[in-house]
C-alpha cells in the first residue's frame, strides 16, 4: 500500500478544521438562538463555507470535459449535489430567523370576553378502529373551551360509529361518497355546518388519531385577535415511537424524526410569513375557509394547498409551537413510507396547480419561494441519499473517478464546511442532526419517495389517496423484506466492490492517485449506514406503554386491607404497583387521584417489589384514564437529543441483535 500521501498540507488542513471547530464550541456559549441576528450570521458563515465548497468542487474535482463516461459521471454526480446544494442555502435562509408565538397567545388570552366563540371540531376519519377514535373523541369533549361541538366526519359510513357516537354524545356526518378524499369528507361537513341556524365562528381539525389536550382551543383562539389571521396551526406530537425510534430501541433519548420540521423549522417559517397548515392540530376561521371555498382538491396534500389558498385572498397562516395535541405516529415502516411519499407528492400536485410558484395567482414572492424550497427538498434530498450509495461502486468496479479530489482539500473544503453546519443545525435544534441517524431516516424511504417526487412533476394528477394505517397487530417481529431488499443489494455491492479493490491489483483501489482515499472513507461510511438502514427494517415488537410523569400514589383494598402504594407504571388496562406482596388473582378496587370510584382489579402476576394488576374500568373511569394519557400535561416523548443516553441505547440495541 502506498504511504499515506501530502502529510504536510493534510496537517495544516486539520488545523484548519480544528480551529473552526474551536471557534464553533466557543460560539454556542454566546449564541441565543431566539435572536435573529445571532441566527443569521452562523448562517451567514455556512452560506460562505458552502460557496467556498461549491467552488472548490466546479473547478478541481469534475472530470474535464469530453465525451467520456468519466465526464458523464462526475458530472452527473456534481449536478445532483449542487441542486442538493441549493436547497440547503434555502433552509439556511429560512432559518435565520424564528418567531415564537406564547407570549403572544398570553397577551390576547380571553381577546373575545364574556362570549366564548362557538368552536366546531371536526374529526376526520375513514378506517381507524373504535380504540383510536374513543381516545380523541373524549380528548375533544374533555377540552375546556364550553362553547364547542365535535362532528365525527365518518368517509367510511360505518354504522357501528354512528351508533358508538350517538352514545358519547358528539355529532355523526356521513357523505354518499368519497369523492376528493379527506379534503371533499371536511368540505361536505363545511356546507351542513353552513346550514345550521348558527354556524360557528372557528373550525377545528383533528386527524381520527389525534388527541386534543385540554386548553387546545383557548391557546390558538388567542392568536384570532388578528384579524388577518385566517389560519393556526400548532405542531403534532406522538406519544407513540415513530419506527425508527423503536426498532433501534431510542424512544427516550432521540426524538421523533418530525421533532425538526414542527420545533425549528415551522417556527422559522412563521418568522417570514410562510408557515403552513398541516392539517390535524389547526384551527381556522369560518369566514377565511368560506371566503375560499374550503378545502382545494387539487392536492392530495389539502393542508399545504389551504394556506396557499388562504394567502391567495389575503389571510394569513401563523404558527404556536406549543405541545397542544398528541397523535399516534405510524407504527410501521411501510405506513411511515407511504405517509411520506403521499406528502411528496401531493406537493408536486401544488408545484403544478393554478396555486403553483410559476402560475398566475395573487401568491407573495415569499409563498411562491416556500413552495419552491419544499420542491426543492423533495426533489434533491432523497436522491442525493441514493446518488452517494451508487457512484462510489463506478470506481469500485469501473475504475471511474466521480471525485478527483486530494485528502488535504476534502478536509479543508468539505471538512469545515460540513463541521459548520453540524454545529449550526445542532446548536439550533437542541442536537437533533445525529449523522448516520439522519441519514438512515432519508434512506428508508429514498428510492419510493424519489419516485413520488418526479411521478408528481410530470403527472401530477390521477393518483389515489393512499391513507396512512394506524393501530393494528404490532406483537410479533416483522422484518419488511421488500424495504430492506434494496439495502441489503446496496451493502453486498459495496461490501464486494472494497474487497476486490483491496485483495486485487487488477482493481482501482490500486491506481497511483489519492482519490482513493476520499473513496475508501465514503464507502466505509456508506456500509455504516447500509447495515443501519437494513436494522431498521427488522420491526419489533410493540406494547402499549404508559410511566407515570412523577410518582404517583394508589390505594389498594383487598379483604379489607387498604394497601397504600405507589404506582410505577400505568396503561388503559394495567397497572404495576410497587411495595406490596400481592398472589396471583387476587382481587379488589384501586383509586387512583383524578379516577372517579373505585377500579375494579385484579392481580396478573407478582413482581419482585410488588405486583403487576388488570384492570377493569367502567365508562366513566375509562374516560379518565384516556384524559388523563392523553390530554393532560407537557408533550409526550423526548424533544431533544440525549447523546450518552442515545449510545447507550445504540449500544444494546447492537447487542440484542448480535445475540439474535
Amino acid at each position: 500500500m502506498l504511504p499515506f500521501p501530502h502529510l504536510g498540507e493534510l496537517g495544516t488542513s486539520a488545523v484548519h478544521l480544528v480551529t473552526l471547530a474551536g471557534l464553533a464550541i466557543a460560539a454556542s456559549s454566546l449564541v441565543n438562538p431566539r435572536s435573529t441576528l445571532h441566527r443569521s450570521l452562523l448562517f451567514a458563515v455556512a452560506f460562505a463555507l458552502a460557496i467556498r465548497y461549491a467552488w472548490w468542487r466546479a473547478t478541481e474535482t469534475i472530470a474535464p470535459p469530453g465525451l467520456t463516461i468519466e465526464m458523464l459521471a462526475s458530472w452527473s454526480l456534481f449536478g445532483i449535489e449542487m441542486l442538493s446544494l441549493v436547497g440547503s442555502l434555502s433552509a439556511f435562509v429560512i432559518m435565520s430567523r424564528v418567531t415564537l408565538r406564547s407570549a403572544e397567545a398570553d397577551a390576547h388570552a380571553g381577546w373575545w370576553g364574556t362570549d366564548e366563540p362557538r368552536v366546531a371540531i371536526l374529526i376526520a376519519t375513514y378506517n381507524e378502529d373504535r380504540d383510536v377514535l374513543e381516545r380523541t373523541i373524549v380528548g375533544a369533549k374533555s377540552l375546556r373551551h364550553h362553547n364547542k361541538e365535535v362532528i365525527v366526519c365518518d368517509d367510511s359510513r360505518r354504522d357501528w360509529l354512528r351508533d358508538f357516537c350517538a352514545g358519547l354524545g358528539v355529532r355523526y356526518m356521513r357523505r354518499p361518497d368519497n369523492k376528493g378524499q379527506k379534503a371533499g369528507n371536511i368540505n361536505h361537513t363545511l356546507d351542513r355546518l353552513a346550514e345550521d341556524p348558527v354556524p360557528p365562528d372557528y373550525i377545528a381539525v383533528l386527524d381520527a388519531d389525534f388527541v386534543p389536550h385540554r386548553g387546545f382551543i383557548s391557546r390558538t383562539l388567542a392568536l384570532f385577535h388578528d384579524p388577518r389571521v385566517g389560519l393556526v396551526q400548532t405542531p403534532q406530537h406522538f406519544f407513540n415511537a415513530d419506527p425508527i425510534q423503536h426498532n433501534f430501541g431510542l424512544s427516550q433519548s432521540y426524538p421523533d424524526e418530525q421533532r425538526f420540521f414542527f420545533d425549528h423549522m415551522q417556527p422559522s417559517r412563521d418568522g417570514w410569513g410562510i408557515a403552513f397548515c398541516c392539517g390535524t392540530s389547526s384551527v381556522c376561521r369560518w369566514e377565511a375557509l368560506r371566503d375560499v371555498g374550503g378545502f382545494s382538491t387539487e392536492s392530495v396534500t389539502e393542508d399545504f394547498m389551504l394556506t396557499l389558498v388562504l394567502q391567495n385572498r389575503g389571510w394569513k397562516t401563523v404558527y404556536l409551537s406549543e405541545p397542544l395535541t398528541e397523535g399516534l405516529a405510524p407504527e410501521g415502516l411501510k405506513e411511515y413510507v407511504t405517509q411520506r411519499a403521499r406528502w411528496c407528492l401531493g406537493l408536486m400536485q401544488i408545484a403544478r396547480s393554478s396555486l403553483g410558484p410559476f402560475a398566475r395567482n395573487d401568491l407573495r414572492l415569499r409563498d411562491r419561494w416556500s413552495v419552491i424550497d419544499s420542491v426543492l427538498y423533495w426533489t434533491t434530498t432523497f436522491p442525493f441519499r441514493i446518488a452517494a450509495i451508487i457512484y462510489p461502486l463506478l470506481y469500485w468496479y469501473f475504475n471511474i473517478t466521480v471525485v478527483d479530489a486530494r485528502l488535504p482539500d476534502v478536509i479543508s473544503y468539505f471538512g469545515c464546511y460540513f463541521v459548520w453546519i453540524l454545529f449550526t443545525l445542532n446548536l439550533l435544534s437542541r442536537g437533533m442532526v445525529v449523522p448516520i441517524l439522519n441519514d438512515v431516516s432519508q434512506l428508508l424511504g429514498a428510492i419510493p419517495i424519489s419516485r413520488a417526487a418526479f411521478t408528481g412533476l410530470f403527472k401530477p394528477q390521477g393518483h389515489p389517496f393512499s391513507v396512512t394505517a394506524k393501530g393494528g397487530d404490532r406483537s410479533r417481529i416483522t422484518v419488511q423484506w421488500h424495504l430492506m431488499m434494496p439495502f441489503l443489494i446496496a451493502f453486498a455491492a459495496t461490501l464486494g466492490g472494497l474487497v476486490l479493490g483491496i485483495a486485487f491489483d487488477t482493481f482501482a483501489f490500486n491506481d497511483a492517485g489519492d482519490g482513493k482515499w476520499v473513496i475508501l472513507f465514503w464507502t466505509l461510511y456508506n456500509l455504516v449506514v447500509l447495515a443501519t438502514t437494513a436494522m431498521a427494517c427488522i420491526e419489533l415488537p410493540r406494547r402499549e406503554k404508559h410511566v407515570a410523569d412523577k410518582p404517583v400514589r394508589a390505594i389498594f383494598n383487598t379483604d379489607g386491607i387498604s394497601w397504600f402504594l405507589w404506582i410505577d407504571s400505568l396503561t388503559m388496562d394495567t397497572v404495576r404497583l410497587r411495595g406490596v406482596a400481592l398472589g396471583a388473582q387476587e382481587r379488589g378496587q384501586l383509586t387512583i387521584d383524578g379516577i372517579p370510584g373505585e377500579i375494579a382489579a385484579y392481580v396478573i402476576a407478582p413482581t419482585g417489589d410488588g405486583a403487576r394488576l388488570q384492570l377493569l374500568p367502567d365508562d366513566a373511569q375509562r374516560e379518565a384514564l384516556f384524559i388523563r394519557f392523553y390530554a393532560e400535561g407537557e408533550e409526550p416523548g423526548v424533544i431533544g437529543v440525549r447523546g450518552s443516553a442515545l449510545v447507550r441505547d445504540l449500544l444494546l440495541r447492537l447487542a440484542r441483535a448480535a445475540r439474535g
